[in-house]
């Protein structure tokens, strides 16, 4: 889709005000760009997986956002003059910056698609696991070399998110592969299940680290469309790997005291949807989480299900995900933070879960239980 964006150059202390001003003019998804710091626990709190570059500290800011074809060019008119005209209004009480007012033309995703490009490189992820953007292949410049024995995870598309060079990714690539390894003795035909598998590197390394079957879910259409083009990039069809999209908790009634954050909860990927009984009592102590809709692909069991999310929504998650594993299955993970590891614990221990392993990476942790 084509999209209009306008972005108007004013300063940091203006940008509330102009935001809400917006708000208020019906103007959804709101971008705010300074140069800004961020605190320390703000950066603790992020969980990306691009490196975050230092800027240049001034008080010059950009609120930029998104209208689509459904707004005509009078409309669109409109609404600058009237922002123009708040800022003026504005002025007389705050700095507000040059007010110029920009406006272009941008497919955003495909946008962001290709400049994210530039900056995503081969990397060597955990031992012989290697990701590489296929546009890097042919590269006769590139820095990076790799050996024969590598397991080259071929990267086509990043227009969801995760690159696969967090942290936590690290972590769940290290517990797939030991307990992978260990499984295989005891298993002839291993089964993995991705709960929120964004661009689909931990779906895809689980079938080249040996996994006979692999469901990759996510309730972003965009991050299963994603995780398609990759695993179609590394010759893996639907047999192999397959994505679909909806939620786990999709309709399910959930321990309020499993909830650190709803709003976390809802931002989430998860996947399919599962039934739960209770009794009236504890109804009573439930909330009913809706965000997206059941999984279209046939709910069945699995040996390893590998979740690397958030801990608020690990901590629901855990109640719920035992119905999709086979009996001694075993349950990986990670995106835990080091302030709420004991809470998901607790969390997996009250679910019937045996925590087996724990493992950490700077501030990051990652869980290995079986039920």
């Amino acid at each position: 889709m084509i999209w209009k964006k306008i972005s108007v150059e004013t300063t940091i202390h203006a940008v509330d005000l102009l935001s809400e001003f917006l708000s208020e003019q019906g103007v959804e998804g709101i971008m705010i760009e300074d140069s800004q710091p961020l605190s320390e626990d703000e950066i603790k709190e992020m969980f990306v997986d691009i490196p975050l570059m230092p800027e240049s500290v001034d008080e010059n800011a950009v609120v930029s956002f998104f209208l689509d074809s459904s707004y005509s060019d009078t409309e669109i008119d409109r609404l600058a003059e009237s922002i123009r005209n708040e800022l003026k209004r504005l002025s007389e009480f705050i700095p507000v910056g040059s007010g110029n007012i920009d406006m272009s033309e941008t497919s955003d995703d495909t946008t962001w698609n290709d400049n994210f490009k530039n900056y995503f490189k081969p990397m060597r992820l955990y031992d012989n696991l290697v990701i590489f953007p296929v546009w890097e292949l042919d590269n006769p410049d590139r820095d990076f070399i790799y050996n024969e024995d590598d397991k080259i995870i071929k990267i086509q598309s990043v227009m969801a998110f995760g690159t696969g060079t967090h942290e936590t990714t690290r972590l769940c690539l290290g517990m797939l592969k030991k307990y992978m390894k260990d499984m295989s003795s005891v298993c002839d035909n291993i089964s993995v299940f991705d709960v929120g598998c964004g661009s689909g590197i931990l779906s895809i390394a689980a079938s080249f680290l040996g996994a006979d079957f692999v469901h990759g879910l996510d309730i972003d259409p965009q991050a299963v469309e994603a995780s398609k083009i990759n695993a179609e990039a590394n010759e893996l069809g639907e047999d192999k790997v397959l994505f679909s999209c909806g939620n786990l908790l999709a309709g399910n009634m959930i321990a309020e005291n499993y909830i650190a954050d709803k709003e976390a909860i809802e931002k989430a990927s998860l996947g399919s949807g599962v039934s739960s009984v209770m009794t009236p009592e504890e109804a009573a102590r439930m909330v009913d989480i809706e965000n997206g809709q059941a999984d279209p692909v046939e709910k069945r069991k699995y040996d390893i299900i590998v979740a690397n999310i958030l801990a608020d929504v690990i901590i629901p998650l855990s109640s719920v995900v035992s119905e999709y594993m086979n009996d001694g299955g075993i349950f990986i993970c990670s995106g835990i933070s080091d302030t709420k590891v004991d809470s998901v614990k607790i969390a997996l221990m009250e679910n019937g879960f045996n925590i087996i392993d724990v493992q950490q990476e700077n501030e990051w942790f990652a869980i290995a239980s079986v039920r």
